[in-house]
C-alpha cells in the first residue's frame, strides 16, 4: 500500500526562463509586521523544473515540491494557472 504525502504547492509568476528545462518563479506572500501590524509583501525566488520549456515570462504557474533535481532545484511546475498577457 502506498502512503500519499501532502505535497506542498505554491502559486507564483515566472520571471525568467533563460535556463534549459528550468524556470525561476517569484512567490509572494503577505505577512503582518510583528511590531507595527502593517501587512507587507515578502517574496521568494524558486527554481522549478519545466521539462518541455513551455512556460514563458509573465505566466502564473502552480509549482509542487519534489525530491531534489539539482543543487538549486527541488520544485516542479505542476500546471499553468494564467497565461501572460501579450502587450
Amino acid at each position: 500500500m502506498e502512503h500519499l504525502k501532502n505535497v506542498r504547492a505554491l502559486q507564483g509568476k515566472v520571471i525568467s526562463n533563460k535556463m534549459d528545462k528550468t524556470v525561476t518563479v517569484l512567490v509572494e506572500r503577505k505577512v503582518k509586521h510583528p511590531l507595527y501590524g502593517k501587512v507587507i509583501r515578502r517574496s521568494t525566488k524558486i527554481h522549478a523544473h519545466d521539462e518541455a520549456n513551455q512556460y514563458n515570462v509573465g505566466d502564473i504557474v502552480l509549482i509542487e515540491e519534489s525530491k531534489p533535481i539539482s543543487k538549486t532545484k527541488a520544485w516542479v511546475v505542476a500546471g499553468l494557472v494564467e497565461k501572460a498577457r501579450a502587450v
